[in-house]
């Protein structure tokens, strides 16, 4: 099924390990085959992976956009993962589908539920900021 994207003026987007950015003006892409992308609003940089599970969204990002490295990223994932469980029994529906979709080879769906653990974990800090 083909996916269509529209890029704004000056947008970067990931695809198949290339950096493409956008001209001045508004674009129309139309992908008719399967190819890994990521449009810059979804890219973490590594820096900014400063919490648990932003590191796991980050690691996961790395196993999608660099496929033959992902076997090097698998046991840190896995750490990361055991340790929020760990930390925070209420995450194990959400990193169980993480788990799910990896051992699916379904990189870019377990992203969008990470994307998720990440709202959960902002919401329960501010819980506890609000807290104190």
């Amino acid at each position: 099924m083909p996916l269509r994207l529209t890029l704004r003026p000056g947008e970067k987007l990931f695809l198949n390990g290339a950096v493409v950015v956008n001209g001045e003006s508004r674009a129309d892409l139309t992908l008719l085959n399967e190819v890994s992308i990521l449009r810059e609003k979804d890219i973490l940089a590594e820096e900014a992976a400063d919490a648990p599970c932003k590191r796991i969204y980050f690691l996961l990002q790395l196993m999608y956009i660099d496929p033959a490295s992902r076997n090097d990223y698998l046991d840190p994932l896995r750490k990361s993962i055991s340790e929020v469980a760990q930390a925070v029994r209420s995450t194990l529906p959400l990193l169980d589908r993480i788990g799910e979709q990896v051992a699916l080879g379904d990189y870019y769906q377990a992203m969008k539920h990470a994307k998720k653990l990440i709202a959960y974990e902002k919401e329960l800090l501010e819980h506890v900021s609000q807290s104190n």
